[in-house]
């Protein structure tokens, strides 16, 4: 059978403890269980599928075990997993790429089914921002990574629980995407990689559909505190399903 569908997630934050941590790491779980395997080329992965994560060279986060099991099954099948680092799991070096899985840099552009995708988790792109973009330039600093390395585990973890839960998204406030106001949309606007068909992203934690003035469309993954929003294309049509029912993905003015 001719595998022609695509899957795309993002920001399913596992480990945050907001809301139903256990009930979201089982969705997630079912998720990838339903993923019919020998229809299916590739699952994309486009960051902050953990909370917190962070890998030392022998030692990496205790838990997840049925998540790696159905991300290892697929592959076992054939499916390519690709999975960009977030803001919230920069900190993956080698252990997801041992599973199996293959570690993309944003932005990344490529085809699928004919169509021109440049995917991304979509943090620190646009312009302005410089106070998060030196942050994050921090936490991609490699003699910095090696300090952090210097924690004990036990006090490492806690320091970076303790920060994610201080994020908007484990104080449950809104965003508001901006439109063509957004430094992302205006990333997209001046893309000057070549023609493209959609652009995907997730971290703002809202669903966004627009149209760029060059026709490709702009679309953002929303998180999965109270649903199970993914993308599905199926090598002609893009659509947004919540896991466990349709759904459209709203569109939005500019």
């Amino acid at each position: 059978m001719k595998r022609t569908l695509t899957y795309f997630v993002s920001d399913v934050h596992l480990g945050l403890d907001v809301k139903d941590p256990a009930g979201r790491e089982a969705r997630f779980v079912q998720f990838l269980r339903s993923i019919p395997a020998e229809r299916t080329e590739t699952l994309y992965l486009l960051g902050d599928i953990w909370d917190f994560w962070y890998e030392y060279r022998d030692v990496v986060p205790k838990g997840y075990v049925r998540v790696f099991g159905a991300l290892t099954d697929l592959m076992d099948r054939g499916v390519r997993v690709r999975f960009f680092p977030g803001n919230h799991d920069i900190w993956a070096y080698s252990y997801f790429e041992s599973l199996g899985m293959e570690k993309l840099e944003q932005p990344y552009v490529t085809e699928i089914g004919g169509k021109r995708f440049c995917l991304g988790h979509g943090d620190g792109l646009g312009p302005g921002m410089r106070g998060y973009k030196i942050m994050r330039a921090a936490f991609h600093n490699r003699f910095l990574q090696i300090l952090f390395s210097a924690l004990h585990p036990w006090f490492a973890f806690r320091l970076g629980n303790g920060w994610s839960k201080s994020s908007r998204l484990a104080k449950n406030l809104d965003y508001t995407f901006r439109g063509a106001e957004e430094p992302l949309y205006k990333w997209c606007e001046a893309f000057d990689g070549g023609p493209v068909d959609y652009f995907i992203f997730g971290h703002f934690h809202a669903s966004v559909d627009l149209t760029l003035p060059s026709g490709a469309r702009l679309m953002v993954l929303k998180d999965w505190m109270d649903q199970s929003p993914y993308f599905l294309f199926d090598a002609e049509v893009l659509t947004c399903l919540t896991f466990g029912m349709g759904a459209s993905l709203p569109k939005m003015e500019k």
